[in-house]
């Protein structure tokens, strides 16, 4: 189905929709010692740090983590997209972007991470997704990991999640230059009509995608207005529900428009009638990366009218 890492992710098949990170409630601290020249320098290259992730632990890098374990596919995403490649020492079961740079690297587990991979790898960073994962990072951090929470639920946070992934690992300049790129880009979109939108997340049971998530954050942004909009995460909804709604458009983030237009009692809704029933590219639109740009601008067209 999906794939990407969001708050409060759906249960079961979309395992994908993992991969993604957010940066509410965290805070780094910048700690420096020695003479005033020695702190002058350290604070330069923002070394050491103390870090308190998304779950409370502190965490302490003394200087950028040469072995970083990331453990969702939009971490993966964001620390390749900042030049974190050799330093790149493990990734989830469930990343695939980009192919070519993923393919000779160990994997540690997908919905279950796999404890005994991570320690074998001895990496001095861990990163994980704080909402989908919290339980398992405290794991980690209780075997005596330096493991770093965090969450993403909108592009903004995922901007500010790029610049902070920047500064724990030494990649501050090269995040900022990205960081700043994708400000540039979503802000000249230009936003579509502003039209009920219903986002349907899975069909079995049928799932939706409301308040607090990145895609509701991307509609909201391209000038849509999502039919669930006051619900949080991705609800299970019944379909008298959304035909009572009567979305002027449906957004979909798995195959199956066909199935979907031919719905027993479906055929009222207005997106339904102007067939204006569109699947996304899932990893677009979940995943708090630099491509949630690309899913903005994919949004903002369709809502417009233009396919």
């Amino acid at each position: 189905m999906a794939d990407g890492a969001d708050r409060r992710a759906p249960p079961t098949p979309p395992i994908s929709l993992i991969g993604g990170a957010f940066v509410a409630l965290l805070a780094v601290l910048v700690s420096t010692g020695g003479a005033p020249g020695d702190r002058l320098a350290a604070a330069e290259a923002a070394f050491p740090l103390r870090i308190r992730g998304a779950t409370g632990r502190v965490i302490h890098l003394a200087a950028p983590p040469r072995r970083v374990v990331s453990l969702a596919p939009s971490i993966t995403e964001n620390l390749l997209a900042i030049g974190l490649d050799r330093e790149l020492v493990g990734v989830s079961d469930a990343d695939d972007y980009p192919p070519d740079r993923l393919l000779s690297r160990p994997r540690v587990g997908g919905v279950v991470i796999s404890a005994e991979r991570v320690v074998a790898l001895q990496p001095d960073l861990v990163i994980g997704v704080n909402d989908l994962q919290r339980e398992q990072l405290e794991r980690l951090g209780a075997l005596g990991l330096p493991v770093l929470a965090v969450d993403a639920s909108s592009l903004g946070e995922t901007i500010a999640l790029i610049r902070l992934l920047g500064r724990v690992t030494g990649r501050r300049s090269q995040a900022e230059g990205l960081a700043a790129a994708l400000e540039r880009r979503a802000a000249s979109v230009p936003p579509g009509v502003r039209r009920s939108v219903y986002i349907e997340v899975w069909h079995e049971p049928v799932m939706a995608a409301a308040g607090g998530t990145l895609i509701d954050d991307l509609v909201r942004r391209a000038g849509g207005v999502n039919v669930f909009a006051q619900a949080r995460g991705y609800p299970q909804v019944a379909a008298e529900r959304i035909v009572a709604r009567d979305p002027q458009v449906i957004l979909m983030i798995y195959p199956g428009r066909g199935q979907l237009m031919r719905r027993p009692g479906w055929s009222t809704i207005t997106a339904v009638r102007a067939e204006r029933v569109y699947e996304l590219p899932a990893s677009l639109v979940t995943r708090p990366g630099p491509r949630a740009v690309d899913g903005l601008e994919i949004v903002a067209r369709l809502l417009r009218g233009s396919p």
